[in-house]
């Protein structure tokens, strides 16, 4: 049985969570957050203070350990996904920027990137997988049947995720954001392993004056035409 699999990579903030879900749903495909394992990973090390000392090898080998054996579940929901990690519901704590750095460190780790690659391989079933996140389609899914790079400016990005933390109640501030974002884009572009970029076949789409209904029909149009539907 042929395994269709759709990916969608580009920058944090840039929308590829909620399409994602909503391209899943709308095919009835399996779905990988891909982020979300890197995320669930750093997070796991920082809650057992591991996460500042990735750099002695002692620590490198453990972690290596732990990304091989992590215990994630993403549950889907009427509204987005739910994540587990060891049994415990973890959606939002995994969301904060501070988890997004963490995520960002072991992302620049080809040692942690190696072991998670096999784990996310693995979520290819039938009939077919969407999947989310910075290198899908040039590294984890390269045969993917429809490739998506989906991007924003940095401020656009900015100004989305400032909305979405203040509806959660916390209080940030948007230069800080930004730079953060600004901060990450750079480490992703420029790490050795596996940078953020869009794949040669892939189609691009700029959602910075789009709404997400706007870029889920490019993206269902787009994919459609793939598939031969």
């Amino acid at each position: 049985m042929t395994i269709h699999i759709i990916t969608i990579d580009g920058p944090s903030g840039s929308g590829k969570g909620t399409l994602a879900a909503k391209l899943a749903q709308h095919y009835q495909y399996h779905l990988l957050d891909s982020g979300a394992i890197y995320r669930l990973l750093g997070l796991s090390l920082q809650q057992q203070n591991l996460i500042d000392t990735l750099d002695q090898q002692a620590t490198l080998d453990l972690s290596t350990h732990i990304a091989t054996n992590l215990d994630i579940k993403f549950v889907s929901q009427s509204v987005g996904t739910s994540i587990f990690l060891d049994g415990v519901d973890v959606t939002e704590t995994i969301r904060t920027e501070r988890v997004g750095e963490f995520a960002s460190k072991v992302a620049a780790i080809p040692v942690l990137r190696t072991a998670l690659f096999e784990r996310q391989r693995a979520f290819a079933q039938a009939p077919g997988l969407v999947a989310d996140g910075r290198d899908m389609a040039t590294t984890v899914f390269p045969e993917a049947i429809a490739k998506i790079y989906l991007t924003a400016s940095a401020e656009s990005r900015a100004e989305r995720r400032v909305k979405q933390l203040q509806a959660m109640g916390l209080d940030v501030k948007i230069s800080d954001i930004l730079s953060n974002i600004q901060a990450r884009d750079k480490r992703d572009m420029e790490r050795t392993v596996a940078p953020l970029k869009p794949a040669k076949d892939a189609y691009v789409i700029d959602s910075s004056e789009l709404n997400i209904e706007s870029v889920f029909k490019l993206m269902t149009d787009y994919i459609d035409s793939q598939l031969g539907n």
